[in-house]
């Protein structure tokens, strides 16, 4: 239904106290001029609620699971290796029980998105790259599940990918991730069963299509 409306009682509870959530209750009070000149993606704003670029979600009204109002921008860093003729990729598992994903997060204010991938990289796996070759892409909407018509994430991708080399590096969950792994990727199918016979665990829905395509692309 499109008239629906959600807001996940975290977001009115902690989120506001922590800080990751808007505290203006009323989205028509907000400055939407301002938040359109800075955002990543074109969106509209109807009678003052904004409108994702990616609506209809089903949900009309409300931010979900995300603390916003319209959209917030995030980085991740997908981070590529082979063994042994084997591809691998990073990955974290989230505690937020939404499954695997690539390591990432929010941009800091002011900060750029490969500063903000690389920094979500090492802080939810521990791993630094020095002197790796990054490559950033163009920005994109995320299908979050999370997301609503009101709330949504666009992200940077960002790839660094480590060619043949003799051991994976050492990796740690930390910050928002439970654990980090090397999951084997041959191809997006091998990625998607070995998440599904090694950790029992599905991959994170807003990753599905932006892994895909660079599986595909590299």
């Amino acid at each position: 239904m499109t008239d629906t409306h959600y807001t996940h009682p975290d977001v009115l509870g902690k989120g506001i106290a922590e800080g990751w959530a808007d505290p203006q209750m009323d989205p028509a009070r907000l400055d939407w001029a301002a938040r359109q000149r800075a955002a990543a993606i074109p969106f509209r704003v109807v009678d003052g609620r904004p409108v994702s670029p990616g609506a209809p979600t089903g949900i009309r009204y409300g931010r979900g699971e995300l603390g916003h109002w319209g959209e917030k921008q995030a980085a991740d860093a997908i981070v590529l290796a082979r063994t042994g003729g084997v591809r691998w990729v990073l990955m974290v598992e989230r505690d937020d029980d939404h499954g695997w994903a690539i390591p990432g997060g929010c941009l800091d204010p002011g900060e750029a998105p490969l500063a903000a991938a690389i920094r979500e990289l090492q802080e939810e796996t521990g791993l630094v790259l020095p002197g790796a070759n990054w490559h950033l892409f163009t920005v994109r909407l995320v299908p979050d599940p999370r997301a609503t018509d009101e709330a949504w994430m666009v992200t940077w991708p960002a790839v660094a990918d480590l060619g043949d080399i003799d051991r994976l590096p050492a990796v740690v969950g930390a910050d928002d991730a439970r654990r980090a792994a090397w999951v084997r990727a041959d191809t997006y199918d091998v990625l998607v069963v070995s998440l599904a016979s090694v950790w029992s665990a599905p991959l994170f829905p807003a990753h599905r299509d932006m892994l895909a395509d660079i599986l595909h692309q590299y």
